[in-house]
């Protein structure tokens, strides 16, 4: 449960930090120019349909169409109510949509690594409470809610509300068309009345986009998901939150006006924060975050993991490192496996790493060690908000596990490749370069002296090598000697020069002519 939630406001950016007993669960990131559109519903224009994919791309105003899959196209008003034909168990795209269509789609997932965003057409409104669904006729309680009895009060109050006795009779969601709702966990425990303001709200909303929609040429956002900090608010801070501190003024005023009139109870838990120190210095967030983008995590124990993102999944290997216990390897091993399943959910939360994830845990011998780890592992990963699915220890010590991904990950939003390696995070050794110039210079030399002996007299110079000091330093030291050699193969003095700006892997071979000569 989050205990204190940390908003730091200014003109070009919005951070929040979710804090639990003072360590850092979460943070979320929203820039001027590169906020989530994950929420967003548009009109979009289906671009191109892709058969051998089941899916379209739609236009929607963003730098790239996103991505619509047969199995998120939903049978409502807007889809003219085809139900599709059926090929190979699934639904046909070309009998569901065609290029030139305007439809309504809700943004579900971020673009992520050059990819556009993913799209649905069952769109979904959340207030504190509740979801709207107004192309469904579902009614459904969050699963994070266990207790069965609470489950079977707030569906009886819903169904209640909606003055019907089957999901299938649902009332009417503006313009006449059936709605759907979903539960949320924060309403566990909440009252007739607060449900009923959520709906009056949600199906006023609904109304309002449905009005824009219709004036909107397509490709248009026709509404926007709230700001960071309101999306906080309404989605994470409940009762149990011990304290909310905003940095700026105006921030601080529009927190208080959304859970003054959605959680009033918390109202005398935010403070404005006006201290010398930043906020997320006086938390140490700043720090945190930079110890995030580092692949190597140290264990308390003396244990490490390393943590590498890949492009098609996450891999976590677990290590002793200068932790030797004091009784046996078994117990050396065990313990540091559990230490690593503890902290694992937590820096998964913190960098925002989804899709499909490896844990290489060391070798255990022990059954119930294996076991225990597995448990650990599991239960740290309940407190993950983020949907989680967790696979057995296999024979080799290792975990799948997948975790929903709807952004991009920390590092994405923060850094980008490296220009010098070009993404691959390492880069060639002097040493290496050194016997890749000295290729170079013999294929350049080759192809002039094929069958001509030596160079002719205009064409005769020195070659110049422009590369970096770390190189240079190799070429002018312990290469020395095949430098002098080169040079007498190819009949041509060979020259240096540091260029500062030069990465190791990086370097320029000109041939200098002296016509004089």
């Amino acid at each position: 449960m989050i205990e204190e939630v940390l908003i730091n406001v200014n003109r070009f950016e919005t951070r929040v930090a979710l804090l639990q007993a003072g360590v850092v669960q979460e943070v979320h990131l929203q820039r001027a120019g590169g906020y989530s559109v994950t929420g967003n519903i548009y009109r979009g224009r289906v671009a191109r349909i892709l058969p051998g994919m089941q899916a379209a791309f739609v236009e929607v105003g963003l730098a790239r169409p996103g991505f619509l899959h047969a199995r998120d196209v939903h049978f409502a008003p807007h889809t003219a109510g085809r139900e599709g034909a059926v090929q190979n168990g699934e639904r046909d795209i070309r009998t569901l949509l065609h290029e030139g269509q305007e439809i309504f789609v809700q943004a579900v997932k971020d673009p992520i690594s050059g990819k556009g965003a993913r799209l649905s057409t069952e769109l979904a409104l959340a207030s504190r409470y509740l979801v709207l669904m107004p192309f469904s006729t579902n009614l459904g309680v969050s699963q994070r809610i266990e207790d069965e009895c609470e489950r079977e009060r707030l569906r009886g109050l819903l169904v209640g509300l909606r003055g019907v006795q089957a999901d299938a009779a649902a009332p009417q969601a503006g313009g006449g068309a059936p709605a759907g709702w979903i539960v949320r966990t924060a309403a566990e425990a909440a009252t007739s009345a607060e449900l009923e303001a959520d709906t009056v709200f949600l199906r006023r909303m609904w109304q309002t986009i449905q009005e824009r929609g219709r004036g909107a040429i397509a490709p248009a956002m026709i509404y926007e998901e709230l700001p960071l900090h309101i999306r906080i608010a309404r989605d994470l801070v409940s009762a149990a939150v011990g304290r909310i501190r905003v940095d700026e003024r105006d921030t601080y005023l529009k927190v208080c006006a959304f859970v003054e009139q959605f959680l009033p109870e918390i109202l005398s838990r935010i403070e404005f924060y006006d201290e010398p120190v930043a906020l997320f210095d006086r938390y140490c967030i700043e720090d945190e975050i930079t110890r995030a983008l580092d692949a190597k995590v140290p264990l308390k124990s003396g244990g490490h993991l390393v943590i590498e993102q890949t492009e098609a999944m996450i891999t976590i290997d677990v290590n002793t490192g200068g932790f030797v216990g004091t009784h046996s390897l078994e117990e050396t091993v065990y313990r540091t496996n559990v230490e690593a399943a503890t902290l694992i959910p937590r820096q998964l939360r913190l960098r925002n790493l989804g899709g499909i994830i490896v844990i290489d845990f060391i070798d255990m011998m022990d059954a119930e060690h294996r076991r225990d780890v597995l448990r650990t592992l599991e239960k740290a990963c309940e407190l993950d908000p983020a949907r989680t699915r967790l696979s057995g220890l296999s024979s080799l010590g290792l975990v799948e596990m997948s975790r929903k991904r709807t952004r991009e990950s920390l590092a994405q939003q923060l850094c980008a490749p490296c220009q010098a390696c070009a993404g691959r995070g390492r880069l060639k050794t002097p040493e290496s370069m050194c016997y890749e110039i000295f290729r170079a210079i013999v294929r350049a030399t080759g192809k002039r002296e094929r069958g001509a002996g030596v160079p002719p007299l205009a064409e005769r110079g020195d070659y110049l090598v422009r590369a970096s000091q770390a190189v240079v330093d190799r070429l002018l030291d312990e290469a020395a000697d095949h430098v002098a050699a080169l040079a007498v193969q190819v009949g041509t003095p060979i020259r240096f020069q540091v260029e500062p700006s030069y990465t190791n892997e990086q370097f320029d071979i000109v041939l200098m002519r002296d016509l004089g000569r």
